[in-house]
């Protein structure tokens, strides 16, 4: 009884905390103000002030972040936070519990608290946050820098944003600026808490912006910032692709659901490399090369689409569990499998479409994805579902014993998942009808709108693909997300009109891929290694994994031979074949040294596609863009 009533007491005390907000946010939004000066040395200053009245206030800091589905707001990162009123500090104090809540008693007379925040941009940030800033550039996530009252819906939380950047730069958002009180100060319209953290900026040294299919309404940009001028030197036939992305999005969904949109990429070797989606904006970061090196663009080409796609799916539809109505409730992830699985694979297609890859590239690619899963272990134990249950845990994992462990699977499996469901509404209608039918009536919903959430639910998508065409999608679904079978579900491929298949001689894809990770011996012996011979994983259940090879040990030599990659890939061939001898390795574990003898005879494997003839060809239907 006694927890019981001290929990009622706390839910009373931050419901009054808010309600000393509530009554004068209709007259005056907050203000935020945010200084880029000192980015260039990872720390970005923020002035907020808020109306208040007298009383107890509970302030809160952005926990769980849209996009990141995890509780990782990077609240480590955030210093100097000073709170005053009329002058005069005001003393808080840290929630013993919830360590994202501040609380403060407002005294009397005071009705506006006057905060001080800065950032540091460092690597050791959060997700969103890890080295965001270099010498020239900075990309500002908004909820890194505000705090704002209690138990609050962030869309009834109205704020007045700006930004000062450095002499020099310029900058990108979806954001509208209403006023320039400065060359370097910029005042934007007011807009709802939800909409402003939904609403990065890029700003850099050098800043280029480029419009993409300028005869299409609402107007789209492309916004790049880099380490120097040769960064943005897109080249027009990049532009051409990604104007061809903006116009096949408006063909597959048939609907736009944001006023304008801005792809914010920044283009450096200083910063994190992730993306991530918001309504009419995409935060998208990449190396400094990405857009002047064929190899890499090749190998970013999902960024792009993926985070774009998720305008429709993810922002505008959103799965029920992740709409959450502010930034502290915790997010449920269960339908993330059509989240990130669903967005994984339009966006795979969009980037064939639009002719960022080329069909063959994107069945490399996609070979790849198939044979990783096929080799999955850990599928026998936690099934696609649990991944997606548990994300927010496994966002932070990775690394080593991942194939067992497995991580955040969803994306690429959940994309073999979604080929299946595509290629089996194509056979079951003849060909008459696809996935493409169940975007344009489930994300396109309503037409044009501007940015809003509408929630859905695992019977909602059953309904949306039973209204293509009848079937038992529940079933079918769940088969598939909570099967322990080992192996990948690869009746998508099947029914494309492809099998998967090993060869001897890596893909173009294989090739570049191995040019930036390392050599790749994870079809063969069953282990990854960087160039120096240390073993990255090792898959259980394979070859390595019998001969008690573990992560973090190192070859030292193949066959009495100092160890080189090369070296291990013409043992692996010289030891293809009955009557073949094995192949001695050399290993040191922690200065502890073994002489191993591993008896493998079937040579180099790598995954590819096989056409298998007399099949009808649904893949390379998918791939066909839909406008001219």
């Amino acid at each position: 009884m006694r927890v019981q009533a001290a929990r009622i007491f706390a839910a009373l005390a931050t419901l009054a905390a808010a309600t000393a907000f509530s009554q004068t946010t209709s007259q005056t939004p907050i203000t935020l103000a945010v200084d880029l000066n000192d980015a260039p040395r990872k720390i970005i200053h923020a002035t907020e002030t808020i109306p208040v009245q007298p009383g107890d206030l509970t302030l809160v800091y952005p926990k769980w972040i849209p996009g990141e589905h995890m509780p990782s707001g990077p609240i480590d990162n955030m210093a100097g936070f000073v709170i005053t009123g009329n002058g005069q500090r005001i003393k808080w104090e840290r929630d013993k519990i919830e360590m994202f809540a501040f609380h403060l008693t407002v005294p009397a007379g005071v009705t506006t608290l006057d905060i001080r925040m800065d950032f540091l941009a460092t690597a050791a940030a959060g997700f969103s946050a890890g080295a965001s800033t270099s010498a020239s550039l900075a990309l500002l996530s908004w909820n890194e820098l505000v705090v704002y009252p209690a138990n609050t819906n962030a869309g009834d939380v109205m704020i007045t944003p700006s930004i000062t950047i450095p002499t020099g730069w310029k900058f990108g958002t979806a954001l509208e600026p209403t006023s320039t009180g400065t060359s370097l100060t910029t005042a934007f319209k007011t807009v709802s808490l939800e909409t402003l953290v939904d609403s990065p900026v890029l700003a850099g040294r050098y800043f280029r912006e480029v419009p993409l299919a300028p005869e299409i309404t609402p107007k789209h940009f492309l916004d790049m910032a880099g380490d120097g001028p040769e960064d943005i030197a897109l080249s027009d036939e990049h532009i051409a692709q990604f104007s061809r992305l903006v116009r096949e999005t408006g063909a597959l969904y048939k609907s736009r659901h944001y006023g304008s949109y801005h792809f914010l990429v920044t283009l450096s070797d200083q910063v994190s490399h992730f993306g991530l989606e918001h309504h009419e904006s995409s935060d998208d970061r990449v190396r400094e090369n990405t857009f002047t090196d064929d190899q890499e663009f090749v190998l970013d080409g999902l960024l792009l689409p993926h985070e774009f796609t998720h305008s429709w799916n993810g922002k505008y539809r959103r799965p029920a569990g992740l709409a959450t109505p502010n930034y502290q409730q915790p997010m449920i992830g269960d339908l993330l499998w059509v989240y990130e699985g669903l967005t994984e694979y339009l966006g795979d297609v969009l980037a064939a479409r639009c002719g960022i890859w080329t069909p063959a590239q994107y069945r490399d690619r996609l070979a790849i994805t198939a044979a990783y899963f096929d080799n999955r272990p850990g599928r026998t134990w936690r099934d696609l579902q649990d991944t997606a249950t548990m994300a927010q845990v496994l966002y932070t994992t990775g690394g080593a014993y991942d194939n067992w462990r497995r991580g955040t699977d969803f994306y690429d499996e959940g994309e073999l998942l979604w080929l299946d469901v595509d290629t089996t509404i194509r056979e079951k209608t003849g060909g008459k009808k696809s996935i493409n039918d169940f975007v344009a009536a489930f994300h396109g919903l309503n037409g044009n709108t501007p940015p809003r959430v509408v929630p859905y639910t695992f019977d909602d998508v059953v309904a949306g693909l039973n209204a293509v065409v009848p079937n038992d999608w529940s079933t079918f679904l769940h088969t598939r997300l909570d099967s322990n079978q080992p192996g990948a579900p690869l009746g998508g491929l099947t029914s494309g009109g492809y099998k998967l298949t090993y060869t001897d001689t890596p893909s173009a894809w294989s090739t570049i891929a191995e040019s930036h990770t390392g050599p790749s011996f994870w079809y063969s012996l069953g282990m990854e290694l960087n160039t120096k011979g240390e073993v990255q994983d090792v898959e259980v259940g394979g070859i390595a994994d019998h001969s008690s090879i573990g992560p973090g040990m190192k070859i030292l030599a193949v066959n009495s031979r100092a160890y080189t990659p090369a070296l291990l890939r013409a043992a692996i061939r010289g030891s293809k074949g009955e009557g073949k001898p094995a192949i001695e390795l050399i290993i040191e574990n922690t200065g502890t040294y073994r002489v191993l003898s591993i008896a493998y005879h079937d040579g180099e494997r790598f995954p590819q596609l096989v056409r298998v003839t007399g099949t009808p060809d649904r893949l390379d239907d998918i791939l066909k863009p839909m406008t001219k």
